[in-house]
């Protein structure tokens, strides 16, 4: 029963997903719980990077966010993104932390790009704030970790390659 909805919802053992709130994560099986007299059906996901388990339950998934990895094209998509011109708004830096936070919480690659192409600064620009690193950080570290499962390489080398990408830009 559990295998048949698990391979209906397109989840199975070891496959690596996206939580919007979380990244990347593995899906380690699905499990029944009951919680409050009620049997439910819920997806393990382990986030290895910040040493966390989540229990998604099935019928909830799809309007969590949980995801597959981005297609191909996405990826290319959000690798276009970072090679654009700077979209930065001259709007205070606390509004735009607020956006820049529900892009990277979106779990949406592109919209992560757009985050990591306008925090990016090269050599020659000025210093950012203690705030726009972190929250670059953050963002480059999201798009990167799925980058990597997609491309099957280490997320340090995958951050790697989209630095790149970003100072050929």
């Amino acid at each position: 029963m559990a295998q048949a909805k698990q391979k209906e919802m397109g989840f199975s053992e070891g496959d690596y997903v996206v939580y919007p709130a979380h990244g990347v994560g593995k899906v380690t099986g699905v499990e029944m719980e009951e919680i409050s007299g009620t049997k439910l059906e819920l997806i393990v996901i382990k986030f290895d990077k910040d040493r966390m388990t989540l229990r998604v339950p099935v019928t909830k998934a799809s309007n969590s966010g949980l995801r597959k990895l981005s297609t191909k094209k996405v990826m290319e998509s959000a690798l276009a993104t970072l090679k654009g011109r700077s979209r930065a708004k001259k709007t205070m830096w606390s509004r735009r932390a607020q956006e820049y936070e529900a892009k990277i919480n979106s779990g949406d690659p592109v919209s992560i790009a757009e985050v990591v192409r306008d925090l990016h600064r090269n050599e020659d620009q000025g210093e950012q704030s203690y705030s726009e690193r972190q929250m670059y950080q953050a963002a480059l570290e999201r798009l990167a970790r799925e980058f990597a499962a997609m491309e099957r390489i280490d997320e340090v080398a995958a951050a790697e390659k989209l630095e790149d990408v970003l100072r050929a830009a």
